[in-house]
């Protein structure tokens, strides 16, 4: 038979209580009583065991095993800084900052950050001291059953099966697998505090525009923004029919995103006054923003679909320009923050850049991963990789995002191994082979470019071509312009399209 011991004070105080008087009435049986020798090791203990079962009162820290996994925790969250999570929590970013390196904090910050990454019970993740190590002669059955309760399983992550996320689209908000490019977010992430802040983020095609955009809106809507989403993907075939129609569209589709009952007389009579251009400008000067009575940031994604109509693209361009522009004079328009996405393809298209917003505001140009960001995003796919692994990946798809994610997606849901990736990445059985398709195809409906590219992937070295012609294809991502010449992008392009035109 043996004592369950808990800890509040009545049982506290009568545990104490009856080992007490057997010490001093009784010790002269106590070596040959079992039950007390327990009950004297637990006098001992009971303390310690009290501070454990309700927390530590001073200090504590994460244990070890778990330090990774909480940095995780933080990004599939939706904290892309420490410095967001501690503005998040009102504590200072040194006390967040000593908690996720493993370093002792005071209790009540420690179970404050727990609950705000969703760590249930605090105690999982708290290096609390342990009991395991019992005296030879002291019975196991009166510790084991509580240890159990103290510290359970410690937080690690499912290494044989991990949660993935299928590679295509926008890498949602709570996703681990969205890697920072620094210092672009937090560049971002100022700007869009400033009136008539507009952000435009540029890039080939699957590099991460609309998952930055996306946090960018996520950071306004924190700031107290209205925010709104629009990707032209959205928009019907009629929407494009011409000039009136498309802002027709654009101006009802943000106002029943922004919940504003749009007056169709009124943008109507403005319309048949001014234009579409003009008309949809004060419609929103005078009725839709004056209603949302808070700042609005728009976030327009793939903005790049409207260069298909030559009919189209050059007002709407004009018109977000323009009601920019604007919010330097009204007060009313610095309340409306401006976020456009759009793919570098665009540049195959001639564009009059004092008639659209591509030469104000700030422009970030995504870049390629990095190599120690790549290593990162192994790491969140629980691939156990080295340099080695990370360098020959990187060594046929270059730094490229979708790329990366694509290989490691199928390596992890073991689809197919590394080695397998690596031998047949150049073949007709590649994981690339849609994606390459695609560029195949642009090429063949512009043969200049196309006679451009054999050129550059039938020789060794960097060659000269025309600067039109060659910041084209440096649009689409398939080359990089250096000092002395263009060069492919990636091995992958090369080997494919050594294939593709048999050269």
């Amino acid at each position: 038979m043996y004592f369950v011991l808990g800890v509040s004070d009545l049982e506290t105080f009568a545990v104490k209580a009856f080992i007490t008087y057997y010490q001093t009435k009784l010790h002269v049986i106590y070596n040959f009583t079992p039950l007390l020798k327990t009950l004297l090791y637990a006098f001992n203990k009971i303390s310690v065991f009290s501070e454990v079962m309700q927390g530590s009162r001073g200090s504590i820290k994460l244990r070890p095993n778990c330090v990774s996994h909480v940095q995780t925790l933080l990004l599939r969250n939706g904290f892309f800084s420490q410095a967001d999570f501690a503005e998040h929590l009102m504590m200072s970013q040194a006390t967040v900052s000593k908690f996720l390196q493993g370093k002792k904090v005071d209790r009540s910050y420690f179970q404050r950050i727990c609950e705000g990454l969703g760590i249930d019970d605090w105690r999982s993740a708290a290096d609390l001291p342990n009991f395991t190590q019992l005296e030879p002669d002291m019975p196991k059955a009166l510790v084991e059953p509580d240890i159990e309760r103290i510290n359970p399983l410690p937080i690690a992550p499912p290494s044989s099966s991990p949660v993935l996320e299928t590679p295509e689209g926008e890498v949602p908000l709570s996703s681990p697998f969205y890697i920072s490019r620094p210092p672009h977010e937090e560049h971002c992430f100022a700007e869009i505090s400033k009136p008539t802040a507009l952000i435009r983020i540029k890039a080939p095609r699957q590099m991460g525009k609309s998952s930055l955009a996306t946090r960018i809106l996520d950071r306004a809507k924190h700031q107290g923004d209205q925010i709104v989403y629009l990707s032209l993907q959205q928009a019907t075939q009629q929407a494009f029919t011409d000039s009136d129609s498309f802002l027709r569209w654009f101006c009802n589709s943000v106002a029943l995103r922004a919940k504003h009952s749009i007056n169709v007389s009124a943008y109507q009579n403005l319309v048949a006054m001014v234009g579409s251009n003009l008309g949809t400008q004060e419609y929103f000067e005078t009725h839709l923003l004056p209603d949302l009575r808070q700042p609005l940031t728009l976030g327009l994604d793939e903005i790049d679909i409207v260069f298909k109509y030559a009919h189209i693209y050059g007002d709407f361009l004009g018109f977000l320009r323009s009601i920019h522009e604007a919010g330097k004079r009204s007060n009313i328009l610095q309340n409306l923050r401006l976020v456009i996405a759009h793919s570098t393809e665009v540049y195959v298209v001639p564009i009059d850049l004092n008639q659209s917003p591509f030469n104000v505001g700030i422009t970030i140009e995504l870049p390629e991963f990095t190599h120690e960001q790549v290593q990162t995003l192994a790491d969140r796919h629980y691939l156990s990789w080295t340099s080695v692994e990370v360098d020959q990946l990187m060594a046929i798809g270059g730094g490229h995002p979708f790329l990366l994610r694509l290989a490691m997606y199928r390596i992890a849901n073991r689809d197919i191994t590394f080695d397998e990736l690596t031998q047949t990445a150049f073949t007709a059985k590649s994981i690339y082979t849609n994606y390459l398709r695609r560029l195949g195809q642009i090429l063949t409906e512009q043969p200049e470019l196309a006679d451009a590219m054999k050129e550059v992937v039938t020789v060794d070295e960097p060659v000269s071509l025309k600067s039109e012609i060659q910041y084209k294809l440096e649009a689409i991502g398939l080359v990089k312009i250096t000092s002395e010449g263009v060069i492919c992008s990636c091995e992958l392009y090369r080997q494919y399209f050594q294939n593709f035109w048999g050269v």
